[in-house]
């Protein structure tokens, strides 16, 4: 069932049951046919690419370098001007790694090849050093994108979210999810990117910066999109970028995708909660308020944008959260601020839900507004 409004969050944090998880409205309409291109089947060379990419088993390096910029550039002069035409695109919405490369090494290895790998990485402007695990789609290895930049998703957990970001699991299906919806047409091949949303066991932190705590909103919002910018080919502008999250890590993707809708566009937010209620902020409501979505909302509207896209999913059977969405969305979803509500019918609090109505039509709302990749012609 899909609610959708545009013209009304305290959610409680609370662990996230996942089960065995070892385991666009304003889209150009130029994407549907980079997005049929994308959905046809990788050829062998790709797949060639992608198993020389990393090889081995878990914890051995793995590498997303391949292929390089040049293997996919066209050949021969000048060209015809469509051929031009999609050239200069891609040259001016991609943004090549920057570097410096790290170091990453295999998590785990999905049935086509794609591998999902993991660093340690020390936030060069949070000072916070965590764990990030990030997944490439095979599309990201096939030659005819290698000029190309790929969407950025930023998946993060909820409950504490530390040591491991439980979307890595095998048992969820995330990225094969993707990874079929890709080919389906119901969504765009992501680079999926899942970092470690607390610090610690002992409290949740908002992916804020709280005074005297931390920086995990500096974390989270800037140095984890440079991590990605250092290490694979991405989009220079806010059309490549999104967040997807649930429970207390949706209220982080929501939060971040509003206090900063000049770097993202758009959000999956799950089972949210939908204020800033880490017991760290005593003593420091100022700052607690400026991390607040009910106060982010109203300043995005009153400045007149930019638009962003929050899309909503929520059990039919989480009662309180599913009031506490509609009466966010009910204030809140006007002007630049695009609301969907996905309720999922016979749904908990609960990841396995989650992917359920990201296949159900959610993924493909956020899609149909970010930047597809650009293959040569």
């Amino acid at each position: 069932m899909i609610h959708r409004a545009t013209p009304r969050p305290t959610e409680p944090h609370r662990p996230i049951s996942h089960g065995s998880a070892t385991t666009r409205a304003g889209a150009a309409s130029s994407g549907s046919g980079a997005r049929r291109r994308i959905a046809a089947a990788v050829g062998a060379a790709a797949l060639a690419a992608l198993l020389a990419a990393g090889c081995g088993g878990p914890g051995a390096p793995v590498s997303f370098d391949a292929p390089s910029p040049s293997a996919g550039a066209p050949s021969g002069s000048p060209g015809t001007g469509k051929r031009q035409q999609r050239v200069s695109l891609s040259e001016r919405l991609t943004q090549l790694p920057t570097g410096p490369r790290a170091e990453f090494r295999e998590e785990s290895r999905l049935a086509d090849g794609t591998t999902i790998g993991v660093t340690t990485y020390t936030g060069p402007k949070s000072g916070f050093t965590g764990q990030v695990w990030v997944w490439a789609p095979k599309q990201y290895f096939d030659p005819k994108y290698a000029n190309s930049g790929f969407p950025v998703l930023i998946a993060l957990p909820g409950s504490y979210g530390y040591p491991r970001n439980y979307w890595i699991g095998a048992g969820l299906g995330l990225q094969r999810s993707i990874a079929r919806w890709s080919q389906e047409g119901k969504g765009l091949p992501f680079i999926v990117v899942m970092p470690v949303l607390n610090p610690n066991k002992k409290h949740y932190y908002d992916g804020s910066d709280i005074p005297d705590q931390p920086r995990m909103g500096t974390w989270m919002t800037e140095d984890v999109p440079d991590l990605v910018r250092a290490n694979f080919r991405t989009f220079k502008t806010r059309d490549g970028w999104a967040f997807m999250g649930s429970s207390s890590g949706g209220f982080v993707a929501l939060k971040s995708v509003l206090q900063y809708p000049e770097k993202f566009k758009a959000v999956i937010a799950s089972g949210p909660d939908i204020v800033p209620d880490s017991p760290l902020w005593e003593g420091y409501e100022d700052e607690r308020e400026a991390n607040n979505p009910e106060r982010l909302a109203p300043q995005l509207i009153a400045n007149g944008g930019p638009d962003v896209y929050l899309a909503f999913q929520v059990g039919s059977k989480e009662h309180g959260t599913l009031q506490k969405v509609q009466n966010f969305i009910d204030n809140f979803g006007k002007g630049p601020v695009k609301t969907r509500l996905q309720i999922i019918q016979g749904g908990d609090h609960n990841a396995r839900t989650y992917i359920e109505g990201m296949n159900e039509g959610t993924m493909k709302w956020i899609s149909d507004v970010l930047q597809p990749p650009i293959p040569a012609s």
